[in-house]
């Protein structure tokens, strides 16, 4: 059942009628009311940015984690308390009002210190964390994404400065933003806050230097206050660099030391879905990342293609009702650094499946690329992936990207089962002859 028709359901024809005209906005003061503002007394480090969101909570969970608070954790992947964490079966970040509401009572009554929340536009539009007490904002960067709700680049961009806007409100709170000054939009954040702290490689009050990348993770150096940490993240990829960065900012502005930021940041071995890789004794690398917008694309691919020794394979499709102005720009960006490319679903809701493969395929083409010799159009994912791991040899790298950590794929029908991890064994397995 949707928010909507909970509400409905739940509270008097009368109140109802009067508070529908406010759509979320009046879900959120309501179901706070009859809960007892259930995130008063909270300290809340909100993240927001288009990409990295999820890496970052979980890095900074882990490090207060590791520093001996009682830390909550509610990101897209999973929710919970400690290392006591559940997986996230809603297909959104950010789950409806009335949930919202007793996931916050769950944190209070078991004792939570700090709660780290992943917050999204569409979340911060609707204002379906309103009465949320965030102390701390993190940005980790603004790229095309979401368009096809919020109309336009400049309305998804203040959805996402609401949250550094509530933050500076709350007098309660640190009133403290960290934000990534590498990116575009960087001014306009700091502006929204009363405690700003920049963070990047190129620009920054704290800029990583010495920066190492390897398959087994990054390492840097960064001077933060008066101290020089020395960074290692087991998450690869340079936008970990980036990631790991804004946590160590977080550390410093919560009060840990140098030393509990180091721990705690290195301790964290992986997070669901994003760049893991998939071993069943193979001789070709297989890799499941959640990357589903052009400029997760074209990070991921810049630091994965010089480290691949034969072809890169890379298999994505796009959701359906969404964004349709990303998709070729996908298809080329894909088109430019794979070898081959294989369009298949992702989620395609009420959309043609043809259309949006169609799509993906003219961004793709215009990188040189020709149907059933280096681009392929599967629709069925199953069968996609097991196309990608039957072609890949000694040597190859296959990337399934788009889906990661999610547990259900969208259908016309409805949302079904799925298990991307899982089914990325299965089909390898199927390829090697194993049971």
């Amino acid at each position: 059942m949707n928010s909507r028709k909970l509400v409905k359901k739940l509270i008097p024809h009368q109140l109802f009628k009067s508070i529908e005209p406010y759509g979320h906005l009046g879900e959120a003061v309501f179901f706070n009311a009859i809960n007892g503002f259930p995130g008063k007394g909270l300290k809340v480090i909100g993240v927001t940015g288009t990409n990295g969101k999820t890496s970052t909570a979980f890095l900074i969970h882990r490090m207060l984690h590791e520093a001996g608070y009682k830390v909550g954790l509610n990101t897209t992947v999973g929710w919970g308390v400690g290392d006591d964490i559940k997986p996230q079966l809603h297909h959104m970040t950010n789950v409806t009002v009335p949930e919202l509401m007793q996931r916050l009572k769950f944190f209070k009554q078991a004792g939570v210190e700090w709660l780290v929340l992943e917050t999204t536009s569409h979340a911060l539009a609707q204002n379906r964390v309103w009465g949320v007490p965030y102390s701390v904002a993190v940005m980790t960067n603004i790229t095309h994404e979401h368009l096809a709700y919020h109309g336009t680049f400049e309305r998804y961009r203040n959805a996402k400065r609401k949250m550094f806007k509530l933050t500076n409100a709350n007098k309660q709170g640190l009133r403290a933003g960290i934000i990534n000054a590498d990116d575009p939009s960087a001014d306009l954040f700091a502006s929204d806050i009363q405690h700003p702290i920049t963070y990047g490689i190129d620009k920054g009050s704290v800029q990583a230097t010495d920066v190492k990348l390897t398959p087994e993770g990054v390492s840097y150096k960064a001077k933060i206050g008066d101290e020089t940490y020395d960074i290692i993240c087991q998450l690869p990829g340079s936008f970990n660099v980036y990631n790991s960065l804004a946590a160590a900012c977080v550390g410093h502005v919560v009060g840990l030391t140098k030393e509990q930021v180091e721990k705690g940041i290195a301790a964290l071995r992986s997070v669901e879905g994003r760049m893991t890789t998939i071993e069943e004794g193979q001789d070709f690398s297989v890799i499941v990342d959640y990357a589903h917008s052009p400029d997760s694309f074209e990070k991921l691919f810049k630091d994965l293609r010089p480290t691949v020794k034969g072809k890169l394979i890379v298999l994505f499709g796009s959701l359906g009702g969404g964004d349709k102005g990303k998709r070729p720009l996908q298809g080329e960006l894909a088109g430019k650094y794979a070898d081959e490319v294989i369009i298949c679903e992702e989620d395609d809701r009420q959309e043609d499946p043809d259309q949006i493969a169609t799509d993906i395929a003219a961004g793709v083409e215009k990188t040189g690329k020709v149907r059933d010799k280096d681009l392929f159009l599967i629709h069925d994912r199953p069968e996609a992936m097991q196309f990608a791991v039957d072609r890949a040899q000694k040597g190859d790298t296959v990337l399934f990207l788009g889906k990661g950590h999610e547990k259900t794929i969208e259908h016309a029908d409805g949302e079904h089962p799925w298990d991307e991890i899982g089914t990325a064994h299965t089909v390898l397995k199927k390829r090697l002859g194993k049971k």
